[in-house]
């Protein structure tokens, strides 16, 4: 691998990102981000496409109000529609009026798209890119040609992709970004089509992958090791349909397995709290089993692993978990050893027993536990219950003495839940009853009912979501 050059990260989560099912950014929350990929080391940040929006318009207006340390803010659009004079063309215009010192515009590179969506001649084409990208570089600006569906168009016709990427580079293109706009690209295909390409420009080449073939980042990796300079992603691969090249996997990738320097020092130990924070911005559940960010990323729960794992994490981790700002998390479950109980009574502060015979006990009542259909993966409060309780440091605050639930009819044939619970706090019996929507709001509510007299603090205790099993015969 070749590779001297330190990579431009590009972020587009504010654009690209924004395609995506589920995502609508306010304002304010795209200039929240931006802050943090400021923060962060992104070297551009795409904010949005001015003029097809006033949500982006607004936005540009916005953002140069932030007082950013380290990060460009960059306009997208596309080149001139034809047959506009260049200089007339209002998406050419409102690119400049957005006064951003970067510019990305895109331009058809797939000779099938160019005639049949834009029913361009090859030289019409060519020729909207070339004055396209002049125009804007007649202005000033810093422009990212991104070549759309270059690889598709390159395996339809080299002769035309080549052509139409020429015609950016002889317009002035500051960086030549080849797009694998359907995602469908396998990475010897990225490999053997940058190994044509690059010896024919002369300007810096970069990535932009799409995840439709689930090989996004693979694709950019490929790509970077075949010469590429300039990458471009999403925070935790936000995008249209099955979404963008994930940063979140480049970034630590490019560094830490890679051995690559990005033009900033990103601060990779924030890497997971980035994550996060786009994903709670964005309103989105995260995804636990994502790569180096994902709260599952360094989660063990085999006996064996985290036996392994607490002699010498290298055992079954790629990299440390504070590397990326992530952390361990050992689980508790019918497939738990000793080694799990040990971890997680230190990471409680409770104390056991030194020798083994405790611990060893204990697994087994998990595992019995488990079988009968109780669950302590995700539920540690329970877990800490237990174990105090094994060890006689609990002293339960309340005892349910009779619990009854019944699922009725109302007039109107609708069903409804009661529950009767009787409840001992100390010396004091309280006998409560509630309905509810369904068994277990009846009976959330019929304790909360009964407690709240002893401890008023349950008023700001909500149940916000709950788990229902089918358990076997046994």
């Amino acid at each position: 691998m070749e590779q001297l050059a330190k990579i431009e990260l590009f972020d587009t989560t504010l654009r690209d990102g924004s395609q995506a099912e589920g995502v609508n950014f306010s304002i304010h929350d795209k200039l929240l981000i931006t802050e943090k990929l400021d923060e962060f080391g992104i070297d551009i940040i795409e904010g949005g496409w001015p003029g097809s929006n006033p949500k982006d318009e607004a936005y540009f207006k916005e953002v140069k109000k932030l007082p950013l340390r380290r990060a460009k803010i960059c306009a997208f659009g596309s080149t001139a529609r034809f047959p506009d004079k260049v200089k007339e063309d209002k998406n050419l215009n409102m690119l400049l009026a957005s006064q951003t010192e970067v510019i990305s515009i895109f331009g058809k590179t797939w000779r099938f798209h160019s005639s049949v969506t834009l029913g361009l001649s090859d030289e019409e084409n060519e020729q909207l890119i070339f004055e396209s990208v002049r125009f804007l570089k007649e202005h000033g600006r810093r422009v990212i040609f991104d070549a759309e569906h270059f690889f598709d168009g390159f395996k339809d016709n080299a002769h035309f992709a080549l052509r139409m990427l020429k015609a950016a580079e002889a317009g002035g293109a500051d960086v030549l970004v080849l797009a694998d706009t359907n995602g469908g690209s396998l990475p010897h295909e990225i490999a053997d089509i940058f190994a044509k390409v690059k010896p024919q420009v002369n300007k810096p080449l970069g990535i932009h992958a799409h995840n439709d073939g689930e090989m996004a980042v693979a694709n950019t990796l490929t790509a970077v090791r075949s010469g590429v300079v300039h990458v471009q992603g999403t925070i935790n691969g936000v995008g249209e349909r099955c979404g963008n090249a994930n940063l979140c996997s480049i970034i630590p990738n490019l560094i830490l397995k890679l051995g690559l320097k990005t033009r900033q020092d990103v601060s990779l130990e924030n890497l997971t709290n980035l994550s996060r924070f786009v994903y709670e911005v964005a309103n989105l559940s995260p995804n636990i089993r994502a790569p180096f960010v994902g709260k599952a990323a360094f989660t063990h729960k085999g006996g064996i692993h985290v036996s392994s794992v607490l002699k010498d994490s290298r055992m079954y981790e790629h990299i440390h978990p504070s590397t990326v700002g992530n952390r361990r998390h050992v689980l508790v479950s019918d497939l738990a050893g000793q080694s799990n109980i040990r971890y997680k009574a230190r990471e409680l502060g409770i104390d056991i027993p030194q020798d083994r015979t405790f611990s060893r006990k204990f697994v087994q009542y998990i595992k019995t536990l488990e079988y009968q259909g109780f669950q302590f993966d995700g539920a540690e409060g329970s877990f800490e219950l237990l174990l105090q309780s094994e060890l006689q440091q609990f002293s339960p605050f309340f005892k349910v003495t009779y619990a009854k639930v019944n699922v009725l009819l109302n007039e109107d044939e609708t069903d409804y839940s009661e529950a009767v619970l009787k409840v001992r706090v100390g010396e004091e019996m309280e006998h409560t009853a509630s309905d509810g929507d369904g068994p277990v709001n009846a009976l959330d509510n019929a304790l909360r009912k009964a407690l709240i007299r002893f401890y008023p603090e349950i008023a700001s205790i909500r149940l916000v979501d709950y788990k229902v099993r089918v358990l076997g015969a046994n």
